[in-house]
C-alpha cells in the first residue's frame, strides 16, 4: 500500500486532497516536524531534504508535493488536464513561486524573532506573495479552474496554500483576490477537502512552538553559515 508521509501543513494537505479525491488506498505516516522526526535516518532515506510530504508507492519514492501530485495524476489518469504545456506552466508557477514566497511570508510574519528588525524581509515576501496571487486572480477571471474546464492537480496545488491567504497576508487579504477565493471556497466545500484537512486530527502532533520546536523547524537560528 502507498505510504504517505505527512503533517498538517499546506504542502502535505494538497497531496492528501488528491489521495482523498482519487480514492487511492494509502497508509498515512505521521512526521512531527516540531519534534524533529523529519531528520530521522529512516525518513531521510525517503526524502534526503528532510521535508514533508513524501510517498513510498510500493518502492517508488517521490518527494516534493508538486512532483507527487504530477506522479499520482499520471499514475491514475485522474485530475490531469489535456493541455500539458499549460499544466506544467501553472503547476511550476505554484511550485517555484506561490509555495516558497507564501512560506517565507508566513515565517517573517509569524515566526521570525521579534527582537530583530525584519522589515525588509517581511515587506519583500508580503509583496511577492501578493504579486503572485494577483497574477492568479487575473488568470482566473472568466475561468472556473486553473487549466481547462475541469478540476485538476493544479487547482489542488493552489488550494493547499491559497486557503491560508489570511494567515499569510492578513484577515482582509482575500478581498483582493475574489477569483482565487471563489476557487478556494469551491474546493474547500468538497467532501474530500474536509477529509484531507481532518487527516492530521487522527494523530497527535506537537502543538507548542517552544525552543525544541524552533530548533527543529528553523535550524538557521542555531547554525550560522556566513
Amino acid at each position: 500500500m502507498l505510504k504517505f508521509y505527512f503533517n498538517g501543513s499546506p504542502n502535505p494537505t494538497k497531496v492528501a486532497l488528491f489521495l482523498e479525491e482519487s480514492g487511492l488506498a494509502f497508509e498515512p505516516v505521521k512526521i512531527d516536524t516540531r519534534k524533529g522526526e523529519q531528520f530521522a535516518p529512516e525518513f531521510l532515506k525517503i526524502n534526503p531534504n528532510g521535508k514533508v510530504p513524501a510517498i513510498d508507492d510500493n518502492g517508488t519514492i517521490v518527494f516534493d508535493s508538486n512532483a507527487i501530485l504530477l506522479y499520482l495524476a499520471e499514475k491514475t489518469g485522474k485530475f490531469l488536464p489535456s493541455n500539458r504545456a499549460e499544466l506544467l506552466s501553472w503547476l511550476m508557477f505554484v511550485a517555484t513561486g506561490v509555495g516558497p514566497y507564501s512560506g517565507q511570508a508566513v515565517h517573517f510574519k509569524h515566526f521570525a524573532p521579534k527582537d530583530q528588525n525584519h522589515d525588509y524581509a517581511h515587506n519583500r515576501y508580503q509583496y511577492e506573495t501578493d504579486r503572485h496571487y494577483k497574477i492568479l486572480d487575473d488568470h482566473l477571471k472568466g475561468r472556473r479552474y486553473m487549466v481547462g474546464d475541469s478540476y485538476s492537480v493544479v487547482d489542488m496545488a493552489l488550494w493547499g496554500w491559497a486557503r491560508m491567504v489570511p494567515f499569510k497576508l492578513g484577515d482582509d487579504a482575500f478581498a483582493r483576490y475574489p477569483n482565487v477565493k471563489r476557487l478556494v471556497d469551491e474546493i474547500s466545500a468538497r467532501p474530500a477537502a474536509a477529509r484531507a484537512i481532518a487527516l492530521k486530527d487522527k494523530f497527535t502532533f506537537k502543538a507548542e512552538m517552544d525552543d525544541e520546536a524552533r530548533s527543529n523547524m528553523f535550524k538557521h537560528m542555531t547554525t550560522k553559515v556566513a
